[in-house]
């Protein structure tokens, strides 16, 4: 009974497939459902999204607009991935599981479309499946799916496989609808995120294997091409490539991301890329001590890992180039082509590397590896059922890391520990986790990561402003200018360079400065239009001055950009000078909403009672 079940079941090639997809939906979003439970964290999630007033009103037309034409937000032109957030907004507003579950959602896609796209090249269901198995429950893809801003990581790869499909489509009757197709999808995943630009280099590969379209000579015949008119059906893909990696550069240069390149020499770079390709493979194989930030060695590499890791590329490298199975080369070449763009010989960041960025690039050492065991397993006619068992116990190994690794996103705290206690002179961590504890209301336990990010890296703007802030708190206002100078020398970020200023003019002002003070905050806002604490400070020079319209307008502009007790608060006692008595009462309501127990705005409002 049984064995006809089981043979009604697997009956067509259709059923089998439609069973291996819902399989690998369920399987995904039951070991990633903890993901829907975690937070939003102070790590790039706040300006691609809760702090981001270009889509906090949703999927507007003004936020589309904003989305095409802005390089500077992220250091980033990627549209479709502002899009897909102002849509989740519009959708969830800012409760993060629905931003989480629509990431996993586009995961599980990503991992059926992995499936689909190898059965239909290969013809081989077990392969493919256990393929697609370890792409969707790998720990190393956490960090992609947990991650609310790395959205454009699982965006770029659902368009990047939808590209290579219908390059699949193509190559099987090649014409111009076809091809433009491909291409299209192409756009749609540079819009997303600029790691596509090696896709050509990708169809390329696929060429060779397991589309097996190259053929020596000149005249190919049949389906096959030669290497020369393969290469030529690249090209316009390869300018698409091209165009996007410049607006990609000034995309970088407009944030004041490209100082790293500069700042660490070649050498250093080329020993890193070396020791951090042998990283990935390591991790892959033993996916312990993940974290978002590994710092970067600079130049104290230990010369026996890069000899180790040399030795362990070139002996991979020689033994694809000598195998018979294509498979072998064409994974190995996918895996170090898709991450040469990130894998730092032009260094932006501060990071060695980033498990973010093995997400596609990855598929090609699970090709090479699934294939070639499955080909040994064939040679020896091991039965199906004895592979299984493996196969199982691979996958549950790889899955029980995978959930205690999403137990590190369930806070900004949890996060950063983890991050500190797995590496060495990792100031980002520490800024971050200073960060988080200043957003608890934890400042003095914050202030000792603040101080070791700023030992760690001196030339760090993040760690200097946050001590600014902190001397800013305590009423250190001499101080807090000589911190925010600092970091007005160390970058040129717009974005925090809006805030600094702001600050900045707040210390200026409360020492008295006040014509100091105001070029602070018209600077601030110069960087940054939507510099909610500028207009702030602005509102309230013009209220010590009796500019009363003028700063009803600038507090007003600051309210509206974040909500914040502060503002609302001084706002009222503006309405309350221009004799509206009314919206003064709104204001010192809507203050103590924000924050209940803020004495001011209780007494204010009492006084309307």
């Amino acid at each position: 009974m049984a064995t006809k079940f089981q043979n009604s079941l697997f009956a067509s090639p259709q059923k089998r497939n439609t069973i291996v997809c819902l399989a690998l939906i369920v399987a995904t979003l039951a070991l990633h459902n903890p993901v829907n439970r975690n937070p939003f964290i102070n790590c790039d999630d706040p300006s691609y999204i809760t702090e981001n007033p270009y889509i906090h009103d949703g999927l507007t037309w003004a936020a589309i607009k904003w989305a095409m034409t802005s390089t500077g937000q992220a250091g980033f032109w990627h549209p479709l991935t502002w899009i897909s957030h102002a849509l989740d907004i519009q959708l969830f507003h800012f409760n993060p599981t629905g931003h989480h579950f629509v990431s996993l959602l586009i995961h599980c896609l990503n991992a059926v479309l992995l499936f689909l796209l190898l059965i239909s090249a290969t013809k081989r269901i077990g392969p493919s499946a256990i393929v697609a198995a370890l792409f969707a429950l790998h720990p190393l893809n956490v960090e992609s799916v947990a991650w609310a801003a790395e959205r454009k990581n699982v965006l770029c790869t659902l368009f990047v496989l939808a590209a290579v499909g219908a390059y699949g489509w193509y190559t099987s009757r090649p014409n111009c609808k076809r091809y433009l197709a491909v291409a299209a999808l192409f756009v749609f995943a540079l819009a997303s995120k600029p790691m596509a630009v090696t896709l050509p280099f990708a169809l390329l590969l696929l060429d060779y294997w397991p589309l097996e379209r190259l053929a020596k000579g000149d005249n190919a015949g049949n389906s096959r091409i030669s290497f020369g008119v393969a290469i030529a059906e690249k090209v316009p893909l390869l300018i698409l490539s091209a165009l996007a990696s410049y607006i990609t550069m000034i995309a970088q240069s407009s944030a004041g991301a490209t100082r790293s390149t500069a700042q660490i020499g070649i050498t250093s770079r080329l020993s890193n890329a070396i020791v951090a390709y042998a990283a990935y493979l390591w991790k892959l194989t033993w996916p312990v001590y993940l974290t978002p930030v590994y710092p970067h060695p600079g130049n104290s590499l230990p010369a026996w890992q890069i000899v180790v890791s040399v030795m362990v590329l070139a002996a991979i490298t020689a033994f694809a180039l000598r195998s018979s199975r294509k498979y072998f080369l064409a994974g190995w070449l996918w895996f170090l082509g898709i991450l040469f763009p990130s894998i730092g010989f032009v260094q932006v960041g501060d990071q060695a590397m980033a498990d973010r960025f093995a997400y596609i690039a990855e598929i090609g050492i699970f090709v090479a590896a699934v294939w070639g065991l499955a080909d040994l397993l064939d040679s020896r006619r091991v039965p199906v059922k004895w592979r299984a068992v493996p196969a199982i116990a691979m996958l549950a190994f790889f899955a029980v890391f995978t959930h205690r690794q999403i137990g590190y996103w369930h806070s900004s705290v949890d996060l950063w520990t983890h991050a500190l206690a797995i590496t060495k002179n990792n100031f980002v961590a520490e800024d971050n986790l200073g960060g988080a504890l200043l957003l608890r209301g934890e400042i003095e336990a914050a202030y000792p990561h603040f101080v070791a990010a700023s030992h760690i890296n001196p030339r760090d703007p993040m760690s200097r402003s946050n001590l600014g802030t902190y001397a800013l708190s305590h009423g250190r206002f001499a101080d807090a200018l000589a911190q925010y100078d600092r970091v007005i020398a160390l970058t040129s970020d717009p974005s925090l360079l809006g805030q600094v200023y702001a600050n900045r003019g707040a210390a200026q002002r409360e020492l008295g400065d006040d014509a100091a003070a105001r070029k602070s905050f018209d600077e601030s806002l110069r960087r940054n239009p939507n510099q909610f604490n500028a207009w702030l400070g602005l509102g309230l020079l013009a209220e010590k001055q009796g500019r009363y319209q003028e700063a009803a307008f600038d507090l007003g502009k600051s309210v509206e950009l974040q909500p914040t007790a502060e503002g609302y608060l001084q706002l009222g006692r503006t309405l309350e000078e221009l004799n509206r008595k009314s919206d003064a009462a709104a204001a010192f309501e809507n203050a103590l909403k924000i924050d209940p127990d803020h004495t001011e705005a209780q007494q204010a409002t009492a006084a309307f009672r």
